[in-house]
C-alpha cells in the first residue's frame, strides 16, 4: 500500500493548530492545496478525519484515534531521516582511495596537503598497493578511485591517464653498465636479473619485448614487488626492469637508471574510476588536485639518480 506522506503531513498540521488556515500557513501552502491533500487522504482511507463547520474544525472519533499513531510514525520516519543524514555526512567526510607505493611516497604528500588546506574536515584512507590490487579495489567500491599502471583490459574500469614513465635498467652506480647513454636487451643476457612477479602491471611489458627481441635473461630472482626488486638491487643482488619513478625513490642509495633501447618501453598511469559510478564530491576535489599539480610531472623522465 502506498502511503499518502502528504496527507499525514497536512492532517498533523491542522489538527496541531486547529485551523486549515494556520495549517495552510504553517507549511507555506495555499488553503485549497491543504484542503486537497486533506480530501484525498480521507477518500483512501474512507473515513472522515475532521468535522468541519463555518466557526470550527475537530477531529472526528476516527481522526482522534488516528492522531497518535501518526504522530508516532512520522516522528520515527523523521528519525530515520536523520540517522541517514547522519551516516551519509559521515560517508562524505571520509574519501578511500587507493595507489601505488612510488606516488604514495613520491607524489601524494604535497597533493594531500593542498587538497586537506582546502577540505580539512575529509578524513582520506589510502591504500598503498599493486596495481591488479588497486583495479579490485575500485571496481568493488571499496575505493572511489585509485592511481595506478593503465592496463587495456580493464572494460569494467574508466581510465584517464595522468603521466608516463619509461621503464629502465636499475644497477649500481659502479656497475661498467652505468656509464653507458643506453643499453640493449642483448646486453643483459648473461648477468644476473630480478624479475618482478606476474601480478605487476609492468610484468607483461617486459615479457612483451622479451619475446619480441628473442631475448632471454638469466632471472636469479623474482620477486612480487617493484619496489623490493629495487631494494635487491640496492644490495648487488643483481639488476632489474623497473619503472624510473622506482629509481628515483631510491636517490642517494647509489642506483642509477639507465635507459633501454631496441625496444624503449613505456609505463603509462592513470586515475582508475568504476565505470559508470560518479565520483563523490570529495573525490572529485582530490581528482582535480592530482591532475592539476601532476601537470608538473607530467613523463616523470627525472635524471639518473
Amino acid at each position: 500500500m502506498r502511503i499518502d506522506f502528504l496527507g499525514l503531513e497536512a492532517f498533523l498540521s491542522i489538527a496541531e493548530r486547529g485551523s486549515f488556515q494556520r495549517a495552510a500557513a504553517h507549511l507555506n501552502l495555499s488553503q485549497t492545496a491543504i484542503s486537497h491533500r486533506m480530501r484525498k487522504l480521507e477518500e483512501e482511507i474512507g473515513l472522515m478525519l475532521f468535522a468541519r463547520t463555518t466557526r470550527e474544525v475537530t477531529l472526528t472519533r476516527a481522526g482522534i484515534e488516528f492522531l497518535p499513531k501518526a504522530q508516532k510514525a512520522l516522528a520515527e520516519l523523521e528519525l530515520s531521516f536523520d540517522d541517514l543524514k547522519q551516516q551519509g555526512a559521515k560517508r562524505r567526510e571520509r574519501l578511500d582511495i587507493a595507489c601505488l607505493p612510488a606516488f604514495a611516497i613520491n607524489y601524494l604528500p604535497p597533493i594531500l596537503r593542498k587538497f586537506h588546506n582546502a577540505q580539512p574536515d575529509v578524513q582520506v584512507r589510502m591504500y598503498e598497493t599493486p596495481s591488479t590490487a588497486i583495479g579490485d579495489l575500485v571496481q568493488s567500491g571499496e575505493v572511489e578511485f585509485g592511481l595506478s599502471v593503465v592496463k587495456t583490459n580493464q572494460w569494467d574500469l574508466d581510465v584517464e591517464m595522468i603521466s608516463s614513465s619509461p621503464l629502465v635498467l636499475a644497477c649500481l652506480a659502479k656497475h661498467p653498465l652505468a656509464k653507458k647513454r643506453s643499453v640493449g636487451w642483448a646486453e643483459l643476457c648473461n648477468l644476473p636479473m630480478i624479475r618482478v612477479g606476474g601480478k605487476t602491471a609492468v610484468r607483461p611489458i617486459i615479457d612483451a619485448a622479451l619475446s619480441a627481441a628473442r631475448v632471454t635473461l638469466n632471472w636469479q630472482y623474482e620477486v612480487q614487488h617493484v619496489e623490493t626488486a629495487v631494494n635487491l638491487v640496492e644490495v648487488g643482488l643483481g639488476m632489474a626492469i623497473v619503472p624510473r619513478i622506482d629509481v628515483v625513490l631510491h636517490r642517494g642509495r647509489g642506483l642509477v637508471s639507465v635507459p633501454l633501447r631496441s625496444p624503449q618501453l613505456i609505463c603509462t598511469y592513470g586515475l582508475v574510476t568504476r565505470r559508470g559510478m560518479p565520483l563523490s564530491p570529495p573525490a572529485a576535489s582530490l581528482r582535480a588536485v592530482i591532475i592539476e599539480e601532476m601537470k608538473g610531472h607530467r613523463g616523470l623522465h627525472a635524471p639518473n639518480a
